[in-house]
């Protein structure tokens, strides 16, 4: 008879993490369909449109609107700053930052 093993009590469901921007939170889709999705855009190059793409799985429409109006000091966010975020989203969802608890 095969083996079997229930790993059922080692998983996570609905977890998703925060990102905190100065005053803004938002919401990162961690589910592991997204990350799958994710892992082929990223696969493909570090272009504008791959960053668009990743953008665009990591968080909701409205809370991608809410970071790209970000200003600080009346200054709108930086390209650079937006594949910050991308990285942070990826670190926060893998376990690579572990951020506040």
């Amino acid at each position: 008879m095969a083996k079997v093993v229930n790993i059922t009590d080692k998983l996570e469901f609905n977890t998703d993490p925060t990102l905190v921007i100065g005053n803004l939170k938002v919401r990162v889709r961690s589910d592991a369909e997204t990350m799958l999705k994710l892992m082929g855009v990223l696969g493909k190059g570090t272009d504008l449109e791959t960053l668009n793409k990743a953008l665009a799985l990591l968080f909701s429409e409205k809370d991608l609107t809410a970071i790209c109006r970000l200003k600080k000091d009346g200054k709108r966010l930086s390209a650079a700053s937006l594949m910050v975020i991308v990285n942070t989203a990826i670190d926060l969802v893998t376990g690579e930052d572990e951020g506040e608890q």
